[in-house]
């Protein structure tokens, strides 16, 4: 039963999606660990608790809008299923998830640094204040990026002990990438957002014009990438891998029309997977190979 309980919770908080936020966290924390000019090896326990942390804030969140969206998700053809409208698990276990992941964060935090554990607070309440957007504003899609947009610079705190500006171009990047395929996914539930007076930008301007947003937004994330790289000194390895999340991007977008949206999940879950893994990647390699010359 326990580990049912387990199985059930991982798939209500579409655990594998942490994939999305958690490589540009440890960008930050990569980014940062080179700017101190200290060897990597020293900041081992730091990536592990900022693992631990991005893992307990976003199972955090995601209880935290399954619970609160429940009855809305019971409306919706799309979400009805849902664990906690079909009630496969309830919503006090929901509050309970909410409660312990929470804690989980908090803990990490505390292990990070003051000043990490002084802002845990403040970045629980962004990502649960998310959940509350859709009902009163279009910009919800912004709101949803910036909660994972402040993983990169939360991760720079937590290894250096204070911000630098510069690693916010990260925290805008992927703020504007992250609304760019929201976009994408909220456009599945656009009669169903005009039928509930729901506040998704599909609703508000048309699914065509949405998807043109969306393009801009990703466009948008490139120059911020490119001030990143430019700010902090990068090398080569960086540039191919802004080109290659460039190139996915493109391909993201030839995959949804306004008139066909049959393939979103591939272009939300399996092209930003890749997105988020090949830049870490690219990334990382700039500065372990520079940290080597």
């Amino acid at each position: 039963m326990f580990w049912k309980r387990v199985r059930l919770t991982l798939e209500m908080i579409k655990f594998e999606h942490s994939v999305f936020a958690l490589p540009f966290a440890l960008t930050g924390a990569v980014l940062a660990a080179r700017e101190s000019g200290l060897d990597m090896t020293a900041f081992r326990w730091k990536f592990v608790w900022i693992v631990v942390a991005m893992v307990g804030a976003r199972s955090a969140a995601m209880s935290f809008n399954r619970v609160v969206d429940a009855e809305i998700d019971a409306r919706n053809p799309r979400t009805k299923m849902r664990h906690i409208p079909a009630g496969i698990l309830s919503a006090v276990f929901g509050w309970g998830f909410v409660a312990v992941s929470s804690m989980v964060f908090l803990y990490a935090a505390r292990e990070l640094n003051t000043l990490c554990f002084k802002l845990a607070p403040v970045a629980l309440s962004v990502i649960f204040f998310y959940s509350f957007t859709k009902r009163f504003t279009a910009f919800s899609h912004l709101v949803l990026g910036f909660s994972l947009g402040i993983a990169p610079a939360a991760a720079w705190i937590a290894v250096r002990g204070a911000l630098d500006l510069r690693i916010l171009w990260l925290t805008a990047a992927v703020m504007f990438w992250t609304a760019g395929f929201d976009i994408i996914y909220s456009c599945q539930d656009y009669e169903f957002d005009v039928a509930e007076s729901l506040f998704s930008l599909p609703r508000r301007i048309g699914v065509a014009r949405a998807l043109r947003v969306s393009q801009l937004l990703h466009v948008v994330m490139i120059l911020c990438l490119v001030a990143l790289v430019r700010d902090l000194k990068l090398g080569w390895l960086s540039v191919a891998g802004i080109a290659a999340v460039a190139l996915l991007l493109l391909y993201e977008h030839s995959l949804v029309k306004p008139n066909d949206l049959s393939r979103v999940n591939a272009a939300f879950f399996t092209m930003n997977g890749w997105v988020s893994v090949l830049f870490f990647v690219f990334w990382a390699a700039d500065v372990l190979l520079a940290g080597r010359a």
